[in-house]
């Protein structure tokens, strides 16, 4: 298998539903696996998924007992994969599927990088968000000297077995590069596209994530390498 596909979700019914076809479609040439992380959804997501299921044998869902957040589903994702290569994208339709052959073309063609990050250069998002994002990434590469303009994009490629030595904590999967960078792993960073999102609203609140950030940043900055 060339790499599993961790999707994490809460409540995105509609969007799940058309990205998993959208993914399916595509002509990738690689042998891959989907697993779709439902956080404790409220509305027809695992529904949504359980249907796909009889469509595509590939295709898995893992369903958090509780609303743990993005962080939690994307490892609970990452422990269950059968491939030592791991895929995330955001379960909101707005990372564009054909970017996954871009970045794992990178990532093979690099013996020494471990981790390929996206970058949202067009953003299809809020101005609020999109500074507010700016912002963030500014400080957090101020402190960690990640060398990432865009940690949050959720579209990356990486190592298994590196993610799962690494500290778990709420809010991680936005540090990965850093700690990547911490276990010595190389990181490199790509433009990716990024869409409109379709149905529904952003889960993730802009000051908590600020403050949650911050917080993290200090903790990230004192790990030992």
């Amino acid at each position: 298998m060339n790499f599993s596909i961790i999707i994490p979700v809460f409540n995105e019914d509609q969007n799940i539903h058309n990205l998993i076809n959208e993914i399916f479609k595509i002509d990738y040439s690689y042998d891959f696996e989907i697993i779709v992380v439902n956080d404790k959804s409220t509305d027809e997501t695992e529904e949504s998924i359980i249907n796909l299921k009889k469509k595509y044998s590939n295709l898995y869902l893992i369903n958090n007992d509780n609303n743990y957040g993005q962080s939690f589903s994307i490892h609970n994702g990452v422990k269950n994969a059968k491939s030592n290569v791991i895929v995330t994208l955001d379960g909101d339709g707005q990372n564009n599927p054909l970017d996954i052959e871009k970045i794992y073309k990178e990532y093979i063609k690099h013996n020494d990088v471990f981790l390929v990050g996206g970058i949202r250069k067009n953003r299809n998002d809020s101005y609020l968000k999109i500074i507010s994002s700016k912002i963030a990434n500014k400080i957090r590469n101020f402190f960690l000297k990640d060398g990432c303009p865009d940690s949050g994009c959720g579209i990356k490629i990486f190592d298994k077995n590196i993610f799962l030595s690494l500290p778990f904590f709420d809010g991680m999967h936005r540090f990965l590069p850093a700690l990547f960078i911490k276990k010595g792993a190389n990181c490199l960073y790509v433009n990716v596209d990024h869409r409109p999102r379709k149905f529904g609203n952003s889960k993730y609140g802009t000051i908590k994530r600020a403050v949650s950030g911050l917080l993290n940043i200090i903790k990230v900055l004192y790990l030992p390498k």
